[in-house]
Parts: structure tokens; C-alpha cells; sequence
């Protein structure tokens, strides 16, 4: 597999992961666990982050330890859906900024279309953290990914909970330097671009709408 792409494997996702994918999970839960497993991948994708050594005192003597250096951090969802992970990596990344990209797949041509877009004034300084529950076709998230690089992006990773090969593959052909997370890579898209299993419309049943 491409080194670029990290599929989780650890149990607590998996598990997570089993529940969401249920037709008979509830708005409730579902949201929930949307969160649960965007606060578990964030903790794997953010490893890398580079830290600097400070010195503090404790209540006991002074200590060296570790802080986070480098870049600022945004998350940016792509909306609808990718409202859903937001809160949860915040709760880890307070200090990041949100922007937010609103993009919806074409029916016909299944190809994204811009609608709404919203990002800090500090963007290009920043690493950026691009997020959507499902990577199906691939084309909203690479043309988000574009969007951001226009505004001087440098450094970006896509986290999807679930993923299709052929969004893999296209991120990938598009954006070869983007690093890609996801708990799952499915068998395939059918004949409506869902992703097979999956787990049907992330947007619907994090928002209860149909």
C-alpha cells in the first residue's frame, strides 16, 4: 500500500467502527462515535507534531519537558459531514482554528461543486487537518485539498473515517504529498457512489435528516 495512506487497526476504532456501520444506530450514538473515532485517529495522526523542550516547576522541583513547536494547527471540515469530527479533535487541539469548506457531489457527474468557504487569515501558516467521514470518489476532498494549497497550504492531512479505493486513489494520483488517515478501506463504490459496505449517508445520520 501506498505509505502515504494509514488505515487504523487498533480495537478501540474497529469496535467503534462496527457500531456505526449498523443501520439500527441511532442519531445519538452515531454522532457520538463519529467524535469517539475522529479524538482516536487524531491522537495517531498527530505523533509527528514537533515539540520543543521548556523548563517549568512542579510543586516539587523544577522539570524539563516537552511542548508543542512548529506550525499552528486548523481544522478544516468539509461540510456537512465533517462538522461531525470537529468538536471531538478539538478537545485534543484547542488551540487550533476552524475553517470550514462546503462542497456537494454532482448527481450527474458526481464531481464536487464549491458553495461556501470560510478559512483563518493565517491559513498558509498553519498545519492543516482536512476532515470528512467518508472518502468516496475522492473528488470533494481533492478539491478541497487544491483550495487550500491555492491559499498557500503547505502541509495538509486528510482524515476519513471511512474510505473507497477509488478515493484513495485519487487523492493520491491529485495530491501525492498529502498524508491520508482512515479507520476502514472498503471494497468499492456502487452505482451511486456510495461507498460498499459502508456505512449509507454520514451527513443523514450524524444530523438525523434524510
Amino acid at each position: 500500500m501506498n505509505e502515504k495512506v494509514h488505515v487504523f487497526d487498533h480495537p478501540l476504532i474497529q469496535h467503534k467502527l462496527s457500531i456505526l456501520r449498523k443501520e439500527t444506530t441511532g442519531v445519538k450514538e452515531f454522532r457520538e462515535i463519529v467524535g469517539e473515532i475522529a479524538m482516536l485517529m487524531c491522537y495517531d495522526a498527530t505523533r509527528d507534531l514537533k515539540t520543543r523542550q521548556i523548563t517549568i516547576k512542579t510543586p516539587v522541583a523544577e522539570a524539563k519537558v516537552r511542548v508543542l513547536a512548529g506550525k499552528k494547527l486548523a481544522i478544516v471540515p468539509i461540510l456537512r459531514a465533517g462538522l461531525g469530527m470537529v468538536d471531538a479533535m478539538l478537545e485534543l487541539i484547542p488551540s487550533a482554528k476552524v475553517g470550514h469548506i462546503g462542497l456537494y457531489r454532482d448527481p450527474e457527474t458526481l464531481e464536487p461543486v464549491e458553495y461556501y468557504c470560510k478559512l483563518p487569515t493565517d491559513i498558509d501558516q498553519r498545519d492543516v487537518f482536512v476532515v470528512d467521514p467518508m472518502l468516496a470518489t475522492g473528488g470533494s476532498a481533492s478539491a478541497a485539498i487544491t483550495f487550500l494549497k491555492k491559499r498557500g497550504v503547505t502541509s495538509i492531512k486528510l482524515l476519513n473515517i471511512i474510505a473507497a479505493p477509488e478515493g484513495i486513489e485519487r487523492v493520491a494520483a491529485d495530491h501525492p504529498d498529502v498524508d491520508i488517515y482512515c479507520a476502514a478501506l472498503d471494497d468499492c463504490l456502487n452505482d451511486h457512489g456510495y461507498i460498499v459496505p459502508g456505512l449509507g449517508d454520514a451527513g443523514d445520520r450524524i444530523f438525523g435528516t434524510k
